[in-house]
């Protein structure tokens, strides 16, 4: 769509035809295209809409119905073996549980699952049950098919029972969970409870066949290791008796050699202790006697003659002591003590002797026992020394059944736990249901109010999309193309169309410089323009020639701050339109930049400079070039023009961007004596290099002289005021001319 600025009706302006192509868009181009697009967008929605309600009450509604099965360890202390009681249940991880979901997916479960539900001949279920068709027939003819009816009905359904069949584990739990989804409800339930049930049913089945088949291999193998046991027991007794390795069946279960050799050794260390008793007895008592003291043995004095005797000496030893008092030694009473005395002395003696000569004789014996003894032990410890290399090879054989029998006895326990095991529900499945299936009575499918939104939200998103990929895919020089259709055909009114006038406008940052910024912080823009219209008289007009330009330029010039491009706002009180010339004369030395402040709206498709201060629109939205210049053009805008002065903010960054893009900025103020015009001069000019009154009335006029003023205390670096004294001819169309010679009145401020 074109755009135009009524107050700048000489410049044809035409919108930019491939800047989307190349360069994209930005937010507010985005918004404003799809604004302008609405209808694009609207119409496939509304019909995606109602195409999304007509499916979901049109199509069959499918119900699910589902179950859950919990796997873990069922086996209590009864059922389990020895060996698995001592041991922990080991854990069911994420891989076992993907194990199972592949059983519980199986072929076999589900042919039994088939046949369970009678879903041969179902419709839903059978794609054969209504016949074989033409097509396939035809097919069938040519080879191009095989018949389905040569395959067994379980195995024609199984590819839409898979479809129908969902089995998955519920989160990182030991949970399966099973779906089956039908039209019919109650089989959507049912069928989901039947293959929890035969699921089970298998692993029960799984236990009791493999308790049956070590049950069935243990009893086939007790037999050949009895026979075995026997055998190796056999060869151990035959050989303990060839070898003469028999044991007295007592708790040590040596053999009789070894046990005869230890009696022998135990009664030869007996004899040696007695032999050295009797000879250290009879020593001791020898000494005793001759220290005159036989009396003390202990052998002697347990003499019942001694022991009198004894007794006798101790009397009349006292007698003797009596009668010494008052006889004298030589006397025969004493002499008589004396000699019986001497008599009990040598008795004591002489029985001490006895016991004496009888200990020696005890230990001669002792010491005969003891040879004896030992050349016994002698003999028999060669015998048992020749039956210890038999004993090794007796060892051998008694390991060999022991092993036998240790394995066999193994079999039996096995055996007896796996007979046990081998009855039907004698085992239970490491699984269990914890959820049954219930006939659902809201449909699983459709969800009509999702897929609806759905549908909704999709077909907005492509419409938005091919709304957007049409317009950056279109063709850049298409505009021009047509447009210079259109000049051909009409060579009177318009000239060839001149080439694509491109632009450079950084978008980075307002504060950057146009001298300090780089290469790429510059993006080009081509913008598409009509070429300007023309006046076939070379004279330039009275009312263009009524100005000195150069002179105004000059002063503008020289007036100039800073590093930025120049702003200038031209005050325009009558109908003269000095803006729109001062700014093509400068278009043809710099790039310049007419901006309209005031004028007339723009459509509500277009946006301009309330819009751009609104924030409502971007840069490249609004900036229009113009056909044959390199004068660009921001026209008012669609928004109220009240918007400049309601916000200075937006207004001073708006400003200051355009001037660092652009060497001249030239403002139009138009109706500069109207209320709005004065809001709009006092919120820019402090932002303006300088401020051009374009008035033709007295110097002293009021209202020129309290423009002026206002002008002054706007903040403007300077207040020119430019009048027209050539007479006025006729109004004819301003023409873009760089070198008029004007008389132009300046007053500075």
């Amino acid at each position: 769509m074109p755009r135009s600025s009524p107050t700048l009706s000489a410049i044809h302006v035409m919108p930019r035809a491939g800047e989307g192509a190349g360069e994209g868009l930005g937010l507010a181009q985005l918004a404003g295209l799809l604004r302008r697009s609405w209808r694009w967008i609207a119409i496939p929605t509304l019909v995606a809409c109602v195409g999304a309600i007509a499916f979901v009450q049109v199509v069959s509604p499918r119900y699910t119905g589902e179950a859950k099965v919990l796997l873990e360890s069922r086996d209590t202390s009864f059922t389990r073996t020895a060996q698995e009681r001592g041991e922990q249940a080991q854990p069911i991880d994420e891989q076992a549980v993907a194990s199972q979901v592949q059983v519980v997916m199986s072929r076999d479960l589900a042919r039994e699952a088939i046949r369970s539900l009678k879903l041969v001949g179902n419709a839903e279920f059978d794609p054969d049950v209504a016949g074989i068709g033409p097509l396939q027939r035809a097919l069938m003819m040519i080879g191009l098919a095989k018949n389905p009816l040569e395959r067994a009905p379980e195995d024609r359904m199984l590819d839409t029972y898979f479809d129908r069949l969902l089995v998955y584990p519920a989160g990182k739990s030991r949970i399966l969970a099973v779906e089956f989804r039908s039209k019919d409800p109650e089989l959507a339930a049912r069928a989901a409870n039947t293959v929890a049930e035969l699921y089970i049913a298998s692993l029960e089945a799984a236990k009791t066949d493999t308790a049956r088949y070590a049950s069935t291999w243990l009893g086939g193998n007790i037999d050949a290791l009895r026979t075995r046991v026997a055998e190796a027991e056999a060869k151990v007794e035959a050989y303990r008796a060839r070898n003469g390795l028999i044991t007295t069946g007592g708790a040590s279960s040596q053999p009789l050699g070894n046990q005869q050799l230890a009696e022998l050794s135990t009664q030869l260390s007996q004899a040696r202790t007695v032999k050295a008793d009797l000879a250290g007895r009879a020593k001791l008592i020898k000494e005793m006697i001759k220290d005159g003291r036989a009396f003390e043995i202990p052998d002697v004095a347990n003499n019942e003659i001694i022991r009198r005797a004894v007794e006798q000496r101790i009397t009349m030893r006292g007698q003797l002591a009596l009668e010494s008092r008052t006889l004298l030694p030589a006397h025969p009473r004493i002499k008589e003590l004396t000699a019986q005395i001497s008599d009990l002395d040598a008795q004591i003696k002489a029985t001490a002797e006895r016991v004496v000569r009888t200990m020696e004789n005890d230990a001669r014996i002792a010491e005969a026992r003891v040879e004896s003894l030992t050349a016994a032990v002698d003999g028999q410890r060669d015998v048992v020394s020749k039956g210890n290399s038999s004993e090794v090879q007796l060892r051998a054989l008694e390991r060999e059944a022991k092993a036998q029998r240790d394995q066999l006895e193994s079999y039996l326990s096995r055996y007896r736990e796996a007979s046990a095991r081998d009855a039907e529900s004698a085992t239970p499945a490491d699984a269990r249901i914890v959820s049954r299936a219930v006939t659902p009575e809201i449909p699983s499918f459709p969800k009509k109010v999702p897929i609806v939104l759905l549908a909704l939200v999709l077909a907005l998103l492509f419409s938005m999309g091919g709304v957007i990929a049409r317009h950056l895919l279109s063709d850049p020089g298409s505009a021009g193309r047509r447009r210079s259709e259109e000049d051909t055909e009409a060579p009177a009114e318009q000239p060839p169309v001149a080439g694509p006038q491109p632009f450079a406008f950084p978008e980075a940052s307002l504060s950057l410089s146009r001298e300090a910024a780089p290469a790429t912080a510059r993006i080009a823009f081509p913008f598409t323009a009509a070429a300007a219209t023309r006046s076939p008289d070379p004279t330039p007009s009275v009312a263009v020639q009524g100005y000195d330009l150069d002179q105004l330029i000059g002063r503008l010039s020289d007036a100039a701050r800073g590093s930025a491009g120049r702003t200038v706002l031209v005050a325009e009180t009558g109908s003269d339109d000095l803006a729109k010339t001062l700014a093509t004369t400068l278009a043809g030395r710099a790039r310049t930049l007419l901006l309209d402040l005031n004028g007339p709206a723009c459509g509500p498709d277009d946006a301009g400079l309330t819009d751009l201060v609104a924030g409502e629109a971007d840069f490249l939205d609004v900036i229009q070039s113009v056909s044959g210049s390199r004068l660009h053009v921001i026209p008012r805008g669609f928004l109220d023009a009240q918007i400049l002065t309601e916000e200075p903010q937006g207004l001073a960054i708006t400003l200051d961007a355009l001037a660092e893009a652009y060497d001249w900025v030239v403002c139009r103020l138009g109706n500069a004596h109207g209320r709005l015009a004065h809001d709009i001069l006092s919120a820019a000019g402090r932002h303006m290099g300088a401020v051009v009154l374009a008035s033709d009335t007295d110097p002293d006029d009021a209202d020129l002289v309290a423009l002026y003023a206002l002008a002054q205390s706007s903040g403007a670096g300077q207040v020119l005021v430019a009048q027209d004294r050539a007479p006025r001819v006729m109004s004819a169309p301003v023409h873009h001319a760089d070198d008029l010679d004007m008389p132009l009145r300046l007053s500075a401020a």
